[in-house]
């Protein structure tokens, strides 16, 4: 089976410093995130998240998100394909269910199902 990815949805930048990060981020975008919390802050950007979470390793790559219909079968189709499971498919609040694995080629491929993105 495969599955269907349903376009791009989030990006979440780690950051050691998430009070400078969401500065430079209110300064650059030119408005404050609408979700404001020390595990999470969140800005909507054109229809897709941009997410800041804190991290003690400095340089921490960002993950990008797909949207997927069903993110535990997603998860089984990409480790049927030689994907690893790095991030269980969770909960994270308010129904959106995220997971991550990585690829064969050592990419980290995050997995989302949102139900409140509307595609614009």
């Amino acid at each position: 089976m495969s599955t269907e990815l349903r376009g791009l949805r989030t990006v979440i930048y780690p950051t050691t410093d998430l009070v400078g990060a969401k500065a430079w981020w209110s300064g650059y975008l030119g408005f404050d995130p609408y979700f404001d919390e020390p595990f999470y802050v969140g800005f909507e950007v054109a229809g897709y998240e941009l997410g800041l979470v804190p991290t003690d390793e400095t340089g921490a790559s960002p993950t990008t998100y797909w949207g997927v219909d069903d993110v535990p079968q997603a998860v089984t189709d990409a480790e049927a394909n030689g994907a690893v499971l790095l991030e269980e498919p969770q909960d994270v609040g308010d129904g959106i269910i995220v997971a991550s694995v990585e690829n064969p080629s050592g990419h980290v491929i995050g997995l989302i199902f949102n139900p409140h993105f509307v595609v614009k």
